[in-house]
């Protein structure tokens, strides 16, 4: 059995940014910057023809690159309690359009479609049991957080393999997205005259 989720990465940059977020929380499980990622779709446990049935599908892929910006830090939280924290991401269609794409493929190869609203997000960090007044300080210092846009030119599939310190992520497929030549301008000039 294989952990599968399919998400996009950081460039470095950006994680160099997010990394310097970390801190600041007493009871927090920060996340290694190097697995900072944007899940468009968590799986879970399949079987490896399942598997390879997901990758035969994401291979198929079509979907032009875009732009994406991340903005803002907020939280999840349950009955009081803190879950994650995370920075979000500036309203996107194109993201939207990739996820729900993605989630089709999905259902196609027979996984059981998600029942919760797309919230696009990158955690910065996990909690076992803190209230949510334990995490003010930290949103308000960091709420305002923007990073300029950043081209998204692949989606992977990732395994995510659990262990003592926190999962691991091995790459299994990467899926570029198509480039789109920027569109000219091809009217006929006016004559300022």
């Amino acid at each position: 059995m294989k952990r599968l989720f399919i998400a996009l990465e950081m460039p470095e940059p950006l994680r160099e940014r997010l990394a310097g977020m970390i801190g600041g929380i007493t009871g927090a499980r920060w996340i290694d910057p190097a697995n900072f990622h944007l899940t468009l779709r968590f799986i879970g446990e399949v079987d490896g023809d399942t598997a390879q049935d997901i990758a035969d599908g994401l291979s198929s892929l079509r979907v032009a690159s875009f732009d994406l910006a991340l903005e803002g830090v907020d939280r999840f939280e349950s009955r009081g309690r803190v879950r994650a924290v995370w920075v979000g991401v500036k309203p996107n269609p194109a993201l939207v359009a990739l996820q729900r794409k993605i989630e089709t493929l999905l259902v196609a190869v027979g996984i059981v479609p998600e029942g919760r609203k797309f919230k696009p997000h990158v955690t910065l960090a996990r909690f076992s049991n803190i209230p949510v007044t334990g995490v003010g300080p930290y949103l308000a210092a960091h709420g305002s957080f923007r990073a300029e846009p950043v081209p998204v030119q692949s989606v992977i599939l990732f395994e995510s393999v659990l262990g003592r310190v926190g999962p691991t992520y091995h790459p299994e497929l990467e899926v570029p997205l198509m480039l789109v030549p920027a569109v000219m301008d091809t009217s006929p000039e006016r004559d300022p005259t």
